[in-house]
């Protein structure tokens, strides 16, 4: 059960650097952007180019797998997304829908549609036993670098200058740039880190999740029950609710994997009809 416990929380804070650039975009942006996979994808697939083409060992293929998506991102976001800041939701669902659905065409085009293998060093394979619990090498190495970035984006949002400057410019765009706040440049600046971290995780899930062309889409509905379940006010509900999720979805493949597609998704909707604003986030 222990051993289960483990690989759930793995999973679960696999989950949140997947999709906390999402709840950046959608809680504090207060942007729908159903492409964030795709920035998670290129992370997996600059990953996969770097060890199998280039033979680079896979914690020199991190950075690039962060920084890639993010200059995707803060692209992408300079020439398109800012026209779509002041849309209404359905407009910027439509539009981000559309990213992905050209995202998966391109990967497919100029990757083929076969999954991509990430070779993982050898010490990071296999799993020990400590105190009877068999706890998985890779799957430790995960929980310590999310714990490192969930202590950093908290610290980041909650103690810096550029954490208050990013409050200030989503809660009032039109005083923020009276203060002399640049709210164009701050919001490009956490799009594209919210890109990177996509990035990031789609190159730490590539393993455990698989990585192909259709990753954006199969992952999609993943990433929006994080933030669904967790509420978009804050980055700890999305970090708990991923954990509960992981832990939940893990264990219901294993001990009923007859319905343990399903857990997910039952939680998803027993956590809307108890608590439509999120688990973790305070009715407005």
């Amino acid at each position: 059960m222990l051993t289960i416990l483990f690989d759930g929380v793995a999973y679960g804070m696999l989950l949140f650097v997947l999709a906390c650039g999402l709840a950046i975009t959608l809680g504090l942006m207060n942007f729908v952007n159903l492409a964030h996979g795709a920035f998670a994808m290129a992370g997996g697939y600059v990953t996969a180019i770097l060890i199998n083409r280039w033979g680079l060992p896979f914690l020199a293929t991190l950075p690039f797998a962060f920084l890639v998506p993010a200059a995707i991102g803060l692209v992408l976001e300079r020439t398109l997304y800012v026209r779509l800041y002041h849309r209404n939701h359905l407009d910027q669902v439509l539009f981000s829908i559309g990213l992905v659905f050209m995202a998966v065409a391109a990967v497919d085009w100029t990757m083929g549609s076969q999954q991509q293998f990430v070779t993982l060093p050898s010490w990071l394979k296999g799993r020990v036993d400590i105190l009877g619990v068999q706890v998985g090498l890779y799957r430790s190495f995960i929980i310590v670098v999310c714990s490192v970035l969930v202590v950093a984006l908290q610290l980041v949002l909650a103690k810096t200058r550029f954490g208050s400057r990013l409050r200030a410019a989503v809660d009032d765009p039109r005083v923020a740039r009276g203060l002399g706040i640049n709210v164009s440049a701050i919001f490009a600046i956490t799009f594209a880190f919210g890109s990177g971290l996509a990035g990031l995780g789609g190159a730490l899930g590539a393993e455990i999740l698989g990585l192909d062309p259709t990753f954006p889409l199969k992952f999609m509905i993943y990433f929006l029950i994080v933030v669904t379940v967790g509420g978009t006010t804050s980055l700890t509900g999305p970090f708990l609710a991923s954990i509960l999720l992981g832990v939940a979805d893990v264990a219901g493949k294993y001990y009923v994997p007859s319905f343990g597609a399903f857990v997910i998704y039952s939680l998803m909707i027993v956590v809307l009809v108890l608590r439509p604003q999120g688990l973790f986030a305070r009715a407005r």
